[in-house]
């Protein structure tokens, strides 16, 4: 699989790919235009109740993900949007663009 996981705020480059936002939550100052994304798919990003659960805190990550991996694998929604990426993969290269500033505690590692 050619998959990357960038931050929105980075600048496009040729080698992303498809461009896919990963957040329920539109990012903070960047346009719809400047985005540059080929898809939103906002169902794959955590329940609003475990996103502000885990609150970005480092110390509650390892438990972050496997709750966020058990949303994964039971809500149909996230399911289908997982499977959307698969296709996305089977076509080439795929970046997953978020927007939280920790590069190694955030949902998109995990996916």
């Amino acid at each position: 699989m050619d998959i990357q996981i960038k931050r929105i705020y980075h600048q496009k480059e040729k080698r992303d790919g498809i461009r896919i936002l990963v957040d329920r939550i539109w990012p903070r100052g960047v346009s719809k235009e400047d985005a540059e994304l080929d898809e939103w798919l906002k169902e794959v990003a955590p329940s609003p109740d475990l996103r502000k659960w885990f609150n970005h805190d480092p110390e509650r990550f390892e438990a972050f993900r496997k709750k966020y991996i058990n949303e994964l694998d039971q809500e149909e929604e996230k399911m289908d949007a997982m499977e959307k990426i698969r296709r996305y993969l089977k076509n080439g290269k795929v970046t997953l663009l978020y927007a939280a500033k920790d590069e190694t505690h955030n949902h998109a590692v995990v996916l």
